[in-house]
C-alpha cells in the first residue's frame, strides 16, 4: 500500500482501477519513469475473489496469461486457473512491482477544469492529474430485467455476480436466465451437483473446446486471431457488442454441449419474454438459437481446417459435432409450482456506470468514444474494455499490449508538453493535456 494524502496532491497520471488492466498500465508507466499513482475501490482481486462462483475458472488456457513483465510462470500452461489462482496471480503482480497502489478507495467523480487539469474526487478528499486512465472495466452493474419485479415474493433471485454454489440456493428446482458464458457455467454448475435446472437459453455463440488435438483457442491464436485489430471489421461497432462464446475450463477444459445437457435430464426452453405470477413464458427460438451456436462453433473449426491445409500443417483428423438432442415441442409456459422452481439465477450481464466521469467523452449509448482507448477528451483514457482494440483487450491475454499502447501516448504527451512549455512559457500540466497524432 502506498502512503497517500489526497488534500492538495496533485500527480503527472491518475489510474482509476487496481484490477488487470490499471495493474498493466501501472508497470508500463513505470517502466518510463512516469509518477503516477493507483486508486482501487476495493482491494486487488476484488472483481474475481468477490463476483465469481466457487468452481470457477478462466476459459482460456493459463499461458494466455501474461501481464506486462509477469507471464504465466506455473507448471500447467494448458490448463485453467481456478478463482482463487486468479487473485494470487494479481497478488503475486502486486508483490512483483510494487506499483503506487492505494486500496480502499473510490473514485467519485472527474472533471476536467478550464486550464487542461483533471480534477478528481474521492471519498477522502479531492487531488489533480494532468491525465487520467480510467481502468474500471465495463462489467459496473449487475443488471437483471425489469420482469424479475413480477416473480412471486416466495421464489429466490440471485444476479450471476452473487452466485457461489448450488447449496445457498433452497432445495427444489432452479432456473438460469441467459446463456453467456456465466449462465452456461452455471448451469453446468448446478447440473453436476445434481440440481433440477431449467435454462432459458439466448443467441450466445459457442466455441469447441479441443478440435483436431489441440485446444480451439492454440489454433486460433497460430492464426493471428486475437492479434486482430477492431479497424480491420467493417462492422467494428457490431462487433463490439458480440457476446462471447460459451465453453469450459472446469477439469482441464471441455466444451458445453447444451443438448447434452437436455439430453441427461436439463430442461430448456428459448428466451424468457414474460412473467405472470407463477406463469413463465418463452419466446419459441429454442432450436434456433441451438443450431446458431452449433453453427458458429463449426465454423470455427472450419478456419481451422483452412489453416491446417494453407500451413501443411500435422493435425490428427476429427469427425465433426453432431448433435444428441433436439426440442421436439413448441415453446410452452412453465409453472413455477408445478416445476417445483425454487430459484431463479439472472445470467443477464451487466451495465456501465461512468456518471462519475463529467466529461463529454460518450456517446449516445453511453459508450466512451476512443481509438485504441484514447478519447477526444486530451489526457483522458479508457483501458480493459471488451474489443478495445482486439479480443483480448478486456482479458490478461492482450490488456498488456493496450497498457503499452497507452503508455506510449502518455510519455508522447508528457514530452510534447516539455516542449511547449520551453516555446512558449505554458505550464507544462496545461501542455500535457494536448493530443497527440
Amino acid at each position: 500500500m502506498t502512503a497517500w494524502r489526497p488534500a492538495g496532491a496533485h500527480y503527472p497520471v491518475a489510474v482509476v482501477g487496481g484490477g488487470q488492466a490499471g495493474l498493466s498500465v501501472s508497470h508500463c508507466l513505470r517502466e518510463r519513469g512516469i509518477e503516477h499513482i493507483v486508486l482501487e475501490r476495493n482491494r486487488v482481486g476484488h472483481e474475481w475473489r468477490e463476483r465469481r462462483w466457487d468452481s470457477f475458472c478462466l476459459v482460456t488456457p493459463n499461458w494466455q496469461c501474461r501481464l506486462p513483465g509477469f507471464p504465466y510462470r506455473g507448471d500447467d500452461p494448458d490448463g485453467f486457473m481456478v478463482r482463487d489462482e486468479i487473485v494470487r496471480y494479481l497478488e503475486d503482480y502486486v508483490a512483483f512491482f510494487r506499483p503506487p497502489l492505494v486500496e480502499g478507495v473510490a473514485v467519485t467523480g472527474l472533471r476536467r477544469s478550464a486550464d487542461g487539469v483533471f480534477e478528481l474526487t474521492t471519498g477522502e478528499g479531492e487531488f489533480t492529474a494532468d491525465q487520467v486512465v480510467v481502468a474500471t472495466g465495463p462489467y459496473h452493474t449487475p443488471s437483471v430485467p425489469r420482469m424479475a419485479e413480477r416473480l412471486p415474493a416466495g421464489v429466490e433471485q440471485i444476479h450471476s455476480s452473487r452466485y457461489r454454489s448450488p447449496g445457498q440456493l433452497p432445495d427444489g428446482g432452479v432456473l438460469v436466465v441467459g446463456t453467456g458464458q456465466s449462465g452456461c457455467q452455471i448451469a453446468e454448475d448446478l447440473h453436476l451437483a445434481g440440481r433440477q435446472v431449467h435454462l432459458a437459453v439466448g443467441s450466445a455463440p459457442r466455441v469447441a473446446r479441443f478440435y483436431r488435438g489441440r485446444d480451439c483457442v492454440a489454433w486460433l491464436d497460430d492464426m493471428g486471431h486475437y492479434a486482430r485489430g477492431i479497424d480491420e471489421f467493417d462492422d467494428a461497432a457490431a462487433v463490439r457488442m458480440r457476446v462471447n462464446h460459451y465453453v469450459t475450463g472446469r477439469d482441464g477444459g471441455r466444451d458445453i454441449d447444451l443438448r447434452a445437457f437436455a439430453r441427461d435430464g436439463m430442461r430448456l426452453y428459448g428466451r424468457l419474454t414474460g412473467i405472470d405470477g407463477t406463469r413463465l413464458e418463452f419466446a419459441d427460438d429454442l432450436k434456433t438459437n441451438l443450431d446458431r451456436a452449433d453453427a458458429v462453433a463449426e465454423s470455427i473449426k472450419d478456419s481451422i481446417d483452412a489453416h491446417i491445409a494453407a500451413r501443411g500443417v500435422q493435425a490428427p483428423d476429427e469427425p465433426r459435432y453432431t448433435p444428441v438432442w433436439e426440442p421436439s415441442e413448441q415453446a410452452a409456459p412453465l409453472d413455477l409450482e408445478t416445476s417445483g422452481i425454487t430459484s431463479v439465477v439472472w445470467s443477464t450481464g451487466f451495465t456501465r456506470d461512468h456518471r462519475w466521469v463529467e466529461t463529454p467523452a460518450f456517446d449516445g449509448r453511453g459508450y466512451p468514444m476512443h481509438w485504441r482507448g484514447v478519447t477526444s477528451t486530451p489526457g483522458l483514457y479508457f483501458l480493459g474494455l471488451p474489443w478495445q482494440y482486439s479480443w483480448g483487450s478486456g482479458r490478461f491475454e492482450a490488456v498488456g499490449r493496450d497498457a503499452e499502447f497507452l503508455a506510449d501516448h502518455i510519455e508522447a504527451s508528457r514530452r510534447l508538453a516539455d516542449v511547449c512549455g520551453t516555446l512558449t512559457g505554458a505550464p507544462s500540466e496545461l501542455a500535457a493535456a494536448l493530443p497527440i497524432g
